[in-house]
């Protein structure tokens, strides 16, 4: 059905296929929202506010003296500014006047067939097939003469919709927003909800936390210039006896890469607001008369089926609606060596080679050159900013030492840190204006770089000329594009003082500008993001990215972990994951099984390997490839929570067709003399017969589900497990 407007009562429902999302033109033209939840069947669910007077609860003046109306206690699609409505706002907006106030009144709407668009922010897309219709509202303050334009898409077959929002000045003089949400969401009762979200730090990324909602304002946000390694810009909110396979949980992806902010408010009356969008901090954005400005995008997920669920609907969308890219579902994605642990950056070209010809006995399709070929560059204090080939390291040149690599019958991969400068820089030493750092004060070093300033159109087009001239210059298959600091001292010389509040968004958007002129011209090659590991791993990176790296804590058991909370909402196809020597007790087909929860790679010195090792990493590359169409676009269930007690953790993946699934388990916390262990599967067919590693057991799926597999317990410390199912 997609939206339908009832003119009889004034509502419009957004329809997917097993989910409806009801709004209404209400009392003195206010949009309320009215339900998000399971299928609707052509049902006006307005009957569920009741209006009281409550008291300190202003009324609006036009609502002549009835004093049971008050935006306080309503249900709201966008919360209005200075309207008597106490609770978290959706906006604030510092008027040509000087006042501070959005009183927004639905005054017009439009259905259309296809997905919205944003001119400057990325946005989910809509595939050849897909049944997509937007909705578009427009709320317009009458004073000031703001519209408020919310934009909705819904696509239908994939339960997912997409909101976004528009502020455009009608009025004479400029305006300034000091904050703007792109969703707000009213539930009418959430005392019995849990917010889960996925916090982290340096190399413990998107660890798993989930917390009832009180009577505060729980707070998800970043203001580091990123996403950052300590938040993400993802929440669920949940019955609080969801589990991974029951209950109601509903998902918030903001798509954007800088600061941002999450507030779930649960209020006076029990009633539940969350608000998603850009943070605050440091954020006024002048909005002269004719202009707009576009927020962010935030994907929006229900299910009735746990937390499994939500995330398969994130998994199956991000997979085929988010990254253009030919690498998501074209073309199978290499399994590579990276040359960071092998050699940081003491290396030559000669090395290279020498580290190529070994992997290849690893069964190795790629080699990736990291960081230290270029300037002046021997280590992290220099030479950010000059992209061109030291010499020194690649005596051959960039051209020939590629071929080099692919006359190996390897493809050849390389790493850049675009967005960073160093003081010890040709770059640095000509354009000193181009580092953001505030006039008269000490700049703040990290990793003893500094931000240049993407805001600035001269620093996007060097970056995109200098980039893309190494990639036009030699057959470059890859890319890893870094950044390795948070953002300080927040300024702009570009800029005059009256607009210091814009940086922050503009250095973003002048990112994604470059982002588009080099990735998007360059679709032969695969890219995958980084930022100090997984420090911006978001839903807008993976517009561009097909894959992200996804902590620079590459221990396999810690992996566990990592990989458990990542999956909450991105599917493992975007999971940059490989075998290290970190973690030297844990085995190296272990390693490799954890690798396996991703895009699968190495990071090592293949030339310290042994003969046997190097046979072992080629048989644990070619059951990747093996198993990649399972891992790579099946289901992915989590069997168990490595954040809580238990002596193995267990995932597992299954094709769409449930005829073949991958199940591994690692042994993470052997005792004496403990019981016998037993892993369930999920995701098989019940009546289904299989044989498990080729015959080892022939046992239905529901044998395999209900009762499981026998997991022995005589084995070393961090034995690891893989059982192959295939329907027979």
């Amino acid at each position: 059905m997609g939206i339908v407007h009832n003119k009889t009562n004034n509502t419009i429902t957004l329809h997917t296929k097993n989910t409806s999302y009801q709004m209404k033109i209400g009392n003195l033209d206010y949009l309320f929202h009215l339900y998000y939840g399971p299928t609707l069947h052509d049902a006006d669910l307005s009957y569920q506010i009741m209006q009281y007077d409550r008291g300190f609860s202003g009324n609006p003046y036009e609502s002549l003296g009835e004093r049971t109306f008050s935006l306080d206690a309503q249900p709201q699609e966008f919360s209005t500014q200075q309207q008597g409505d106490f609770r978290t706002a959706s906006i604030e907006v510092v008027n040509g006047d000087g006042s501070y106030s959005f009183s927004g009144k639905a005054g017009k709407f439009s259905i259309t067939d296809g997905k919205y668009r944003l001119e400057t922010l990325p946005t989910v897309f809509a595939n050849k097939g897909d049944t997509v219709k937007t909705l578009e509202v427009t709320l317009t303050d009458s004073v000031s003469d703001v519209d408020v334009i919310l934009l909705y898409s819904v696509f239908e077959e994939a339960d997912i919709i997409t909101r976004a929002v528009k502020v455009k000045n009608n009025g004479k003089a400029p305006i300034h927003l000091k904050k703007i949400m792109s969703v707000c969401l009213d539930f009418i009762n959430g005392s019995g909800m849990d917010l889960l979200s996925l916090p982290g730090r340096y190399g413990q990324e998107r660890q798993v936390e989930r917390q009832p909602m009180t009577h505060h304002i729980h707070t998800i946000s970043s203001v580091r210039g990123s996403s950052s390694h300590q938040q993400n810009p993802f929440v669920v909110l949940c019955d609080k006896e969801a589990t991974e396979d029951f209950g109601k949980c509903y998902g918030f992806s903001l798509m954007y890469s800088g600061n941002f902010l999450a507030e779930a408010e649960l209020d006076q009356y029990d009633q539940l607001r969350l608000v998603m969008g850009i943070h605050p901090k440091q954020f006024v954005y002048e909005v002269k008369p004719g202009e707009t400005f576009e927020c962010p995008e935030v994907v929006m997920a229900f299910t009735e089926h746990g937390l499994t669920g939500l995330s398969h609907l994130y998994h199956d969308f991000y997979r085929t609606n988010l990254c253009e890219s030919k690498f998501v579902t074209e073309i199978e994605r290499p399994v590579l060596i990276n040359s960071w642990e092998a050699a940081f950056m003491d290396f030559d070209d000669k090395k290279l080679v020498e580290i190529a010809k070994a992997a290849k006995n690893m069964g190795v399709e790629l080699l990736v050159m990291d960081d230290g070929w270029f300037g002046k560059r021997d280590d992290d204090n220099s030479g950010l900013g000059d992209w061109f080939v030291n010499k020194n390291k690649i005596k051959c040149g960039l051209h020939a030492l590629v071929e080099q690599i692919n006359d190996l019958g390897m493809k050849f991969g390389i790493w850049f840190e675009p967005e960073m400068v160093s003081e010890d820089s040709d770059l640095y030493r000509a354009h000193p204006e181009w580092a953001m750092k505030i006039p008269g004060r000490p700049e703040v070093r990290s990793r003893n770089q500094i931000a240049l300033d993407m805001s600035r159109k001269d620093v996007q087009n060097y970056l995109i000329e200098k980039v893309n001239a190494i990639l036009d210059d030699a057959n470059i298959y890859y890319v890893k594009w870094d950044i390795n600091r948070s953002l300080a001292d927040i300024w702009s010389n570009a800029l005059p003082a009256d607009k210091q509040g814009e940086v922050y968004h503009r250095y973003i958007l002048g990112l994604y500008r470059t982002m588009n002129a080099i990735i998007k011209t360059h679709p032969d090659i695969l890219f995958e993001g980084c930022s100090g590991g997984g420090g911006r791993f978001d839903a807008a990176m993976l517009h561009y990215y097909p894959q992200y790296w996804v902590s620079d804590n590459n221990h396999p058991i810690d992996r566990l972990k990592l990989h458990y909370g990542t999956s909450f909402v991105y599917p493992p196809s975007c999971m940059g994951a490989h075998i290290s020597d970190s973690g030297k007790l844990v085995p190296l087909k272990t390693k490799a099984v954890v690798a396996m929860g991703g895009t699968f790679g190495y990071e090592l010195d293949a030339t310290h390997l042994t003969v046997e090792e190097q046979k072992l990493c080629k048989e644990q590359s070619e059951l990747f490839r093996k198993y990649y169409h399972i891992i790579i676009k099946g289901d992915y269930y989590r069997l168990s929570n490595p954040f809580e007690v238990g002596n193995m953790t267990a995932w597992q993946h299954a094709t769409k067709d449930r005829q073949e699934s991958l199940l591994s388990v690692v042994v993470t916390n052997l005792t004496c003399n403990g019981p016998q262990e037993y892993v369930r599967a999920k995701g098989l067919n019940a009546d289904t017969v299989y044989s498990v590693n080729d015959g080892q057991y022939t046992l239905s799926g529901s044998a395999l589900m209900n009762a499981g597999l026998p997991i022995p317990r005589e084995v070393p410390e961090y034995t690891a497990f893989q059982f192959h199912m295939k329907a027979i």
